[in-house]
């Protein structure tokens, strides 16, 4: 019998009535032969909750300490989802990460996976038993809990497909699968019938927030298919898999856009070797995440740096670079209304003139462009915030989203 992962979003399992109807759609499954792994997410809100309570207590709360806070909401899920089967007639087992085994580094709050060990699982799958697993959380190599950050969920989701070699992924969540954009900025979304690991990467970092980033790594490392789909239809969602031929034909698959991000500019930076390191190695060595770079031609020895973080971390960044302009002779600047515009698609490899017809769109909306960014299936540009939706829209009527059916 063939073993599938299915992940569980807060929303799916806001409620008591919304658990029971989970547990029943997975004991249908289970009724058909699969033998079934789920991993869920804490009730929806109840992270912010927890996060709110901990900042009661200290205005910056101990990472170790919180991280064994947070992993409490999915403790409930699990528990609460076993008991819910049981009640049906079933028999469910719930697992904590570190019951499961799942190996991950020590930075608390964004932990990565490193190893899972499946024995437990497997051993209860052979019993017959629905496994619940918690997502979200793992162990250190001391022992501590820690947290996978944001979406983490569905990082432990395609991970444990990994390492169970499980048939599928699902993913379910609150929306019908992955759309050409947000439906809520443009009425003309469209959801995709499938859209290759390497689209879905750029989608996820570009803003997307249907699947974590890490995830799709995974899945694309281990070849493992994610079914994203809606908890609440049995409707058919959107596959994401290897690339195919057919999706080379489409030039353009998705409109991405992220307001979650800030721009840092160092102006009067002494052009010489290794000052680009002196600058970001404060940065990196605080877990930071820098993103788009760009670095004017130099004149009279002299440049500017401009890049962007993540607006979460835009006040530590301010402070440790300040430190750092101040060491090299260089002044800062910071700019948190903007939004990165991105457009992605695998038949950009194949075709030219989509960077034009983009900046062309932009322009006739009167758009300005203040950075701009690229990959072989990627382009994405800076620009204030307030043109955010009118970006989103304008971009995917240029490239007639609306109307591209990519085949499966």
């Amino acid at each position: 019998m063939s073993i599938i992962v299915q992940k569980y979003g807060g929303t799916s399992v806001g409620s008591i009535e919304k658990i029971r109807d989970v547990a029943q759609r997975v004991i249908e499954y289970h009724k058909q032969g699969g033998r079934m792994v789920v991993v869920l997410s804490a009730m929806s809100g109840q992270t912010n909750q927890l996060i709110e309570l901990a900042k009661e207590i200290a205005r910056e709360p101990d990472l170790r300490e919180l991280d064994v806070l947070l992993s409490t909401g999915e403790q409930m899920s699990i528990s609460l989802f076993a008991m819910a089967v049981k009640s049906m007639g079933y028999d469910a087992r719930s697992l904590l990460g570190f019951q499961v085994g799942i190996r991950t580094d020590q930075l608390y709050g964004k932990a990565r996976i490193h190893d899972i060990d499946t024995s437990r699982i497997l051993k209860n799958l052979e019993k017959n038993r629905i496994v619940a697993v918690a997502g979200f959380q793992g162990l250190d190599e001391k022992n501590n809990i820690t947290t996978l950050g944001r979406g983490g969920s569905d990082t432990t989701a395609v991970a444990l497909a990994a390492a169970l070699r499980a048939e599928v992924c699902e993913i379910f969540t609150d929306v019908d699968g992955v759309f050409t954009t947000d439906p809520n900025i443009c009425s003309k979304a469209r959801k995709m019938d499938s859209i290759s690991y390497d689209e879905m990467l750029e989608m996820a970092s570009l803003g997307a927030k249907v699947l974590e980033i890490r995830s799709v790594e995974f899945a694309k490392k281990f070849g493992v298919p994610i079914h994203v789909r809606s908890t609440f239809t049995k409707e058919r969602g959107t596959m994401v898999v290897a690339e195919t031929k057919d999706m080379e034909k489409v030039l353009v698959s998705g409109v991405a856009f992220n307001k979650n991000e800030a721009r840092i500019t160092i102006r009067n930076v002494p052009d010489r070797p290794g000052i680009a390191a002196q600058i970001f190695d404060p940065v990196f060595q605080a877990g930071i995440v820098v993103d788009m770079i760009v670095q004017n031609t130099s004149a009279d020895g002299i440049t500017d740096l401009t890049f962007t973080v993540p607006n979460a971390d835009y006040n530590k960044a301010m402070t440790l670079l300040n430190n750092v302009s101040q060491d090299i002779g260089a002044d800062i600047i910071g700019d948190e209304n903007i939004a990165k515009i991105s457009i992605v698609g695998v038949g950009m490899k194949a075709h030219a003139g989509v960077a034009q017809k983009m900046f062309q769109t932009l322009s006739r909306e009167n758009i300005n462009i203040m950075m701009i960014s690229t990959s072989e299936i990627k382009i994405s540009c800076v620009v204030e915030e307030k043109y955010t939706e009118l970006a989103v829209r304008s971009l995917h009527d240029a490239f007639g989203l609306e109307n591209v059916t990519p085949e499966t």
